[in-house]
Formats: C-alpha cells, sequence, structure tokens
C-alpha cells in the first residue's frame, strides 16, 4: 500500500508532539503549574447562578418588561413566603402575629415584611370585604351565640364556665339553642382531649369557627407572611442570612410542631436556594460516579496501568484548566454551564483513547521519540478536526440569546481546544517517561458484521428512519422550570400546596398602566377575556356595597354591645382548680337532649386530665383565653367606616401604584396553568391587549419560545458549519455525507426516544441535538479517515473501531453519571445524552461501514496495517 502523502498539518502536529516527547520533565512541570494557578483561580472566582430567568439574554422583551416592572414596584422581587399553619385558624393567626411582629424588629436581615390580618385597617374594615349574604349570615350566627359570649366573657375561667352552663341546663333550652350550644361543647371536648396527653402541647379552643358557624378550612388555619429578605450579593446564596433567620426566631418563639405550630418558607429566594444545593450535591456525586465509571471503562479496555494514568493525569490536568478558563470567561456558572465538568471528561477521554490506542497499535515499529511523532501523523489530524467540530457543535450556542446555553457552549467550546492541548503536550510527555511494550489491539466484530451484509442494514436503518419520522410532530417541549425542581423539597412541596389558594397567585401576570384611569380601563377589556378570571387594581380594594354592609354593621353593633360592656372579665375568686374542674364535670352531668352526647364527651376528657393545678390551669387557659381576642378583633371589626380610594393604607396603595403615579394590574388567570397549552392560550391573549405584560406566565412562555428559537438556531448554525469543514478538510463531498448521514439517523431517533420514553425537552436537556453534531461526528470523521487507508472492508482489522467504541463507552458513562443528579433538569440532560451517544456509536459502527461498503470505499485496498 502506498504511503499516504504527509500534509502540513501532519508536520506541524509531528513536530509539536515530538518536541513535547524529547523534553517530558519539562511539559510536565510547567503543567502543574498552570494546574496550581487555574485551581486556585476556580476556587477564588467561579460562582454559580440558579436563576432559569438569568440564563436568557436581558435584551428579550420579555426580560425588559419583567425588570420594568420590578424597578417600579421592586417590593415583589426577590419574597419569601413565610407559611405558618396550626390545628386552628386562632393557633395559626397567634403564631403568625408573632412572628411578623418579631421579623418585622430585624432591618439587619429584612427590607419588610407584610402581614396582612396584622394591619390596622383591615382589622378595622375586614367585614366591609365580605359580601352582603356573607355578612348577614354572619350576623344571624352572632345573634346567636351572643348570649353565650356575653356571659363568659364576664368571667373567663373554669368556674365561669360550669356557672353558664348550669344557668342554661336550668333554662330547659329550646332546639334551636340546644343546636347553638352543642357545638361548642364539642369544640370543648377535642380541646380537653389533648390537654389529657401527658407531655403534649394543648390545642387552643377556635372561637372564630364558633363565631362564624363554619368549620375551619385548610385555607383557614394557614396564615401567610410576605418577607422581603436582606440580600447578600457576595454570597453563592444571597437569601441565606434571612431564610435562616425566619427558622432561628421560629424556634425561639416555640412555633414547632410541639406546639402544634409549622413553619414553611417557599419563594423565589428559597427555592433558588434549595435547587443551588440541589446542583451542588448532585454535581458532587455526579463528578465521583463519572470518574469512577469511566476509569473503570479505561481499566477493560487499556489494559495497562501506564497508558490508564497518563490519560486520567492528562484529563485532571485539562478540566482543571477548563474550569480556570470558566472563572476567568464568565466568572458564574449556571444550571446548565456547571454540567461543563461532566462534559469534559467524557471527550477529553475520547482523545486521549484515541491517541493512546494508535500509539500502542505502532509502539514495536520505532522508538518510544519516532513512535509518538507517527501517532501524531496518523492521529493528530482527526483529533484536530474532532476538536473543532465539537467546538463548533459548542460555539453554535454563542450567537443565540439562551444565555445559559451559550455561556456553556464558551466554556465547553474553549475546552475542546484545551483538551486537544493536553492529549497532543501532556499525554506524550507522560508517555516518553513510560514506554509501554506492544501489543495489538483487537478490532469490531460489529464492523465486520455490517461490512457483510451492508445493504439489509442500511435497509433496517432506513425503516427506523422512517419510524423516527413519524413520531416527531409528537415530541414536546416543558417551558415551566418548576418542573425542573425538586419537588420533594419544602419550597416546592409548599408551594404546591397553595396552588387552589386564591391568596398566592403564582401565575398571574402583571401589567404597568400609565396611571390609575387606564389601568382600570384596560381591566374592564382584560375580564372580558375568557381566559382571564380577574383583572386587579388598586379601586377593586374599595368595597362594594358599603351602605348596605355599614347598616347591617350597625345592627350588628347594637345587639352585640352586651358583648363590650362590663369591663375586662373577672375570674371567680373562690375556686380552686380541682374544685372549679369537680364542679365543671357534674354539671355537665345534667345535659339533656342533643346536649347529652356532646356533654359525655367532655366529661370523659375530662376524667382523662391528671389532677395537677399546673394541668387543669393550662386547660382553662387553651378553652377560654382564645375568646377575650375574638370579642376584641369583633370590637374593631364593628367600627368599620366608609372607605374611599385616599382611605386606603399607605403600604396597600404602594403595592398598586408606583411612586411615578404608574399603576398595576394583576390579571389573574381562570385555567390551571401548570397545563403548559392553557399558559400559552392565555399569555397570547393577554399580551395582544397588554403587549408588555410580564409575570411568571409570560417569562415561562416566551422564555420557552426563545429557548426553543435558541435551540433551532443552534443546531443550524452547527450543522451548517460541520457541512461547510468536512468537505473543506476531508477534502470530499461523499466523504462528508458519509460522515453526516449516520449522524443524521441519530438526531432523528434520539427525538423519537424523547417521546417513545416520556422524557421531554427542557431548559436544560435542550441542549442535546447540537452537542450530538458536535459529538457524534467525532467517531465518522475516525473511521472514514482510517477507511481510506485500511480500506473499507479491513476497517474492523485495526484499533479505529475499538478506540471509537472505547471513547464512546467513556463519553456515555460520564453523560450516564449525570442522570444520577438530584436535579430533575441535569438527570434529564444525562439521561438524554446517554440515549443520544448511544445511538450515535451504533449508526457510527454498525451503519456507517456499511455505507462505506455500499459505496466501494477502499474496494481495491489490501488488507494491512497503516500507521
Amino acid at each position: 500500500m502506498p504511503k499516504p502523502k504527509i500534509g502540513l498539518g501532519q508536520r506541524f502536529l509531528a513536530s509539536w508532539v515530538g518536541g513535547a516527547a524529547r523534553r517530558p520533565a519539562m511539559v510536565i512541570v510547567l503543567a502543574l503549574a498552570l494546574t496550581l494557578a487555574a485551581g486556585y483561580g476556580t476556587l477564588t472566582n467561579i460562582g454559580i447562578n440558579t436563576s432559569t430567568t438569568d440564563m436568557l439574554s436581558e435584551d428579550l422583551a420579555f426580560r425588559r418588561n419583567d425588570a420594568a416592572m420590578s424597578a417600579a414596584f421592586p417590593q415583589f422581587t426577590d419574597v419569601l413566603l413565610i407559611v405558618v399553619e396550626a390545628g386552628s385558624p386562632d393557633a395559626a393567626g397567634a403564631a403568625a402575629a408573632r412572628l411578623a411582629e418579631d421579623l418585622s424588629a430585624r432591618p439587619e436581615a429584612f427590607e419588610s415584611i407584610f402581614y396582612a390580618e396584622a394591619e390596622p385597617f383591615f382589622r378595622r374594615n375586614g367585614l366591609l370585604y365580605l359580601d352582603v349574604p356573607g355578612l348577614l349570615a354572619l350576623s344571624d350566627r352572632l345573634a346567636q351565640v351572643q348570649p353565650l359570649l356575653a356571659s363568659l366573657a364576664r368571667d373567663l375561667s373554669l368556674s365561669g364556665l360550669a356557672s353558664v352552663l348550669e344557668r342554661a341546663f336550668s333554662e330547659n333550652l329550646n332546639t334551636e339553642e340546644q343546636a347553638t350550644l352543642a357545638p361548642v361543647l364539642e369544640r370543648m371536648a377535642a380541646t380537653a382531649q389533648t390537654a389529657a396527653v401527658p407531655g403534649a402541647a394543648v390545642q387552643a379552643m377556635a372561637w372564630s369557627t364558633i363565631l362564624s358557624g363554619k368549620e375551619a378550612t385548610a385555607r383557614d388555619k394557614r396564615h401567610l407572611i410576605l418577607a422581603q429578605p436582606v440580600l447578600d450579593y457576595a454570597s453563592l446564596e444571597p437569601a441565606a442570612a434571612a431564610i435562616e433567620t425566619v427558622r432561628r426566631r421560629a424556634a425561639v418563639l416555640g412555633l414547632n410542631r410541639d406546639a402544634g405550630v409549622r413553619v414553611r418558607l417557599t419563594g423565589s429566594p428559597v427555592m433558588l436556594q434549595d435547587e443551588l444545593r440541589s446542583v451542588k450535591n448532585g454535581m458532587g456525586l455526579v463528578g465521583l460516579v463519572s470518574l469512577v465509571l469511566v476509569s473503570i471503562i479505561l481499566t477493560l479496555g487499556l489494559r495497562s496501568p501506564r497508558l490508564i494514568f497518563a490519560v486520567l493525569a492528562t484529563l485532571a490536568m485539562g478540566l482543571i484548566w477548563t474550569a480556570g478558563f470558566a472563572a476567568f470567561a464568565v466568572g458564574e456558572l449556571n444550571l446548565i454551564s456547571v454540567a461543563f465538568a461532566v462534559l469534559f471528561i467524557g471527550l477529553s477521554v475520547d482523545f486521549g483513547i484515541h491517541f493512546v490506542l494508535r500509539y500502542r497499535e505502532i509502539v514495536d515499529e520505532a522508538s518510544a521519540h519516532e513512535t509518538l511523532t507517527a501517532t501524531a501523523r496518523g492521529v493528530g489530524g482527526p483529533l484536530t478536526l474532532s476538536a473543532v467540530t465539537a467546538a463548533i457543535g459548542f460555539f453554535a450556542f454563542l450567537p443565540t440569546s439562551y444565555r445559559g446555553l451559550s455561556e456553556l457552549g464558551l466554556i465547553a467550546g474553549g475546552g475542546m481546544f484545551i483538551a486537544l492541548f493536553a492529549n497532543l503536550t501532556v499525554l506524550p510527555a507522560i508517555l516518553s517517561l513510560l514506554p509501554i511494550t506492544a501489543r495489538r489491539a483487537g478490532g469490531a466484530p460489529a464492523a465486520r458484521v455490517t461490512t457483510a451484509r451492508p445493504r439489509m442494514v442500511l435497509a433496517v436503518a432506513a425503516i427506523l428512519g422512517l419510524g423516527a419520522l413519524a413520531v416527531l410532530p409528537f415530541a414536546g417541549f416543558d417551558d415551566d422550570p418548576f418542573n425542573l425542581r425538586d419537588p420533594g423539597s419544602e419550597s416546592v412541596s409548599t408551594l404546591n400546596d397553595l396552588i387552589g389558594d386564591p391568596r398566592v397567585q403564582p401565575y398571574s401576570a402583571d401589567f404597568l398602566a400609565a396611571d390609575l384611569a387606564r389601568a382600570e380601563a384596560l381591566a374592564v377589556e382584560l375580564e372580558k377575556l375568557p381566559e382571564v378570571e380577574d383583572a386587579i387594581t388598586l379601586r377593586d380594594y374599595i368595597p362594594k356595597q358599603q351602605d348596605d354592609k355599614l347598616a347591617i354593621i350597625e345592627e350588628m353593633s347594637f345587639f352585640l354591645l352586651p358583648l363590650f360592656q362590663g369591663g375586662a372579665a373577672t375570674p371567680s375568686p373562690d375556686a380552686a382548680p380541682q374544685d372549679a374542674l369537680a364542679r365543671l364535670r357534674g354539671i355537665l352531668r345534667r345535659a339533656e337532649g342533643a346536649l347529652a352526647d356532646p356533654a359525655g364527651r367532655l366529661i370523659a376528657a375530662l376524667d382523662e386530665i391528671e389532677p395537677e393545678p399546673q394541668r387543669i390551669e393550662a386547660l382553662e387557659t387553651a378553652l377560654l383565653s382564645g375568646l377575650r381576642a375574638r370579642i376584641d378583633d369583633l370590637g374593631q371589626a364593628l367600627e368599620a367606616g366608609p372607605v374611599s380610594l385616599e382611605d386606603l393604607p399607605a403600604r396597600l396603595r404602594g403595592r398598586n401604584l408606583a411612586t411615578d403615579g404608574r399603576a398595576r394590574i394583576e390579571i389573574v388567570p381562570r385555567d390551571d396553568l401548570r397545563d403548559g397549552t392553557a399558559r400559552r392560550r392565555f399569555v397570547d391573549a393577554v399580551t395582544l391587549l397588554a403587549p408588555s405584560a410580564s409575570g411568571a406566565p409570560i417569562i415561562i412562555t416566551e422564555a420557552g419560545r426563545a429557548v426553543i428559537r435558541a435551540f433551532l438556531e443552534a443546531a443550524g448554525i452547527a450543522l451548517l458549519a460541520i457541512s461547510i469543514l468536512l468537505p473543506a478538510v476531508l477534502r470530499s463531498w461523499r466523504d462528508s455525507a458519509l460522515v453526516l448521514t449516520p449522524l443524521l439517523l441519530a438526531a432523528l431517533l434520539t427525538v423519537a426516544a424523547t417521546v417513545v420514553f416520556g422524557v421531554p425537552f427542557n431548559f436544560a436537556n435542550v441542549i442535546v441535538l447540537p452537542l450530538l453534531f458536535g459529538l457524534g461526528v467525532a467517531g465518522g470523521i475516525h473511521v472514514v479517515v482510517r477507511a481510506r487507508d485500511a480500506g473499507a472492508r479491513c476497517l474492523s482489522a485495526t484499533s479505529t473501531p475499538r478506540a471509537v467504541v472505547l471513547s464512546s463507552l467513556t463519553t456515555i458513562a460520564s453523560f450516564s453519571a449525570l442522570a444520577l443528579s438530584s436535579h430533575r433538569g441535569t438527570a434529564s440532560m444525562g439521561a438524554l445524552l446517554t440515549i443520544a451517544i448511544s445511538l450515535a456509536l451504533v449508526t457510527t459502527l454498525v451503519v456507517l461501514p456499511a455505507l462505506l461498503a455500499v459505496a466501494g470505499e477502499g474496494r481495491n485496498a489490501k488488507p494491512g496495517r497503516s500507521a
């Protein structure tokens, strides 16, 4: 076989590798020095940003609109939502009030605390926000319980309770009066049962449910506090101090499970912190698993400790250099670019494997220096072309608006050239110091089978390709970043629990109008849309039908007047706790009719209580202390008066009117916008009337559209650039087509796999296809270039198929480790990359040799080994 012509590029690469092999000690010392410098720079300068919105260009219209809204209403930016829950509305309200008051006194941690129920305006005018039927029902209920409440209010003690019940039982209550008293006894029995458990916290009686006559819902037992934290932007977790303050102060105040109270946190700051920790924790495990898997595959494939050490040492140095480049080039990693390390491991090992297997194939033909030089001449060109095409796959994201991917593209694209440099400099230096003996590398049986029956292989490939085309329209994109977060984290599970609570609208949109009048006019038009449930402006906080409601409240004030006469309650002075409890038991035994059963349950609970003064006093407090607070709240609510726009509190006005007079419209969707179709329909309808609207549904939808555009742009750029580069370097349109055809088939099958396995594209795994063009083409290049020398039917006798298999397996192992990440986006990226590279391996080793055989590549070549 004639000796192939050596070009200028091959001579340069051979000279470079030869120089590194002649001065190995100097190369390794310089490489170690560079590694130390890069490592130090990485540790001191790299950061992580977990915001999915920040992964898109700030020049996009929806990001500009969001920035304008944040500037006008900064109190809605980076808000912590503190959720306080307890066994009753009263307990939840008391706990939330204590926590809100405590946090308000800590300006070092919070810029503002907003707890609506504690606002004097709402405490005074809360009844005006009920509708007229609801207010009438409450009035009727209070009229029923007024005699009982007035009697109890005079003596809030067990003795006083016994006296009230004694009078009630002696008056032969009618059916309606018994129906009023029965639920009171039921709730007292439930409270007494908690007091009967030794060491357990006593659950306070919910007098608010007695007053309202309604069973408390989960929403009633949940109070919400909005906190705007002081952020430390010098930290990887800017809100960490504020979040820790909430948890610490809740513990100090005794707001815990022992007290029957649960405090949870959600909102963007805590979600981003949870996501950051998920990514950081996951990437540590992923990196370790990736390195272990790669090492195992190298051990099985190379079977030479010296070669394995050389490849892994080169890999480690190159990885640290690339991390240093990332710290210098971008300074801050995002949820996608954080995966650069795993990508580098898989691809740098690919270069090393091809180099050392070719080196081992010819090591017995000359001295170590000459062998390394010959290796560079034989494999240096394909390695360089592979690095360039891989870099093109990464760099294709640079012109797009998807900043998250463009930064990954910059880091990983630069990393390809770093990997090439390391494997053509450090690796030869190490190999020259650790010479090996010759060992023949086996071929690939699959390649022999496909070249024996090429047309059958191509027919099967065509059928699979047509099947993939058929399912292509069913491929989807999940544009909601909420689905990428860990559903088991407190922040995500809490927000899921709040979905459906009208006080929390995570998918509402906002619009910034020039003034309140224009906001009101636009709100009327928005409410006509079938996709919109409500469009809220500041004027909507003015109660409706005030005259009718004030008349009802005035009537309530008249018949509830006895509740507020006589001053503070005076407990009976003569009864010891044990005596009061015994008297109460005795009176309860007189209950008849509808009161007999609840009274019996209360007696049974009281009998279980240990006769200790402290336990009895705790029972007394739990049963009766909350009544005075509810009576005081009711007294404030009965002072309601007419409310105008000017009467609304400053804090409420500030949440709806900007300082420059612009007015906010909150646009509430009618449908559940966790459904992507409903969300896109809502966004399209709203933005038609309000083009500069912002908010979560618009950010999610427009970000998804921007990502899809970036994806298509990057895939097009990568394919076009590679299609231009391959003919220019290979100097053959046919060879270029042979390289790309299996790759296109692998891409089609990958998209089909997302449909079959139910793994939709998302913000993280959308990089797969553009990367496939850059990464998968490397194996094709090596096969086609080697087939030129050895012939298509003799290809299986060379080390190239084995190198392609081994390098692909290490890449697959590296990417599959990503699937172990606790971050769902990173895990989906690892799973889909594993599928894509596996398919690329199969098409390269099965379809490409068949194409070569049919095309007659090297048909006249004789079997033999080439250098």
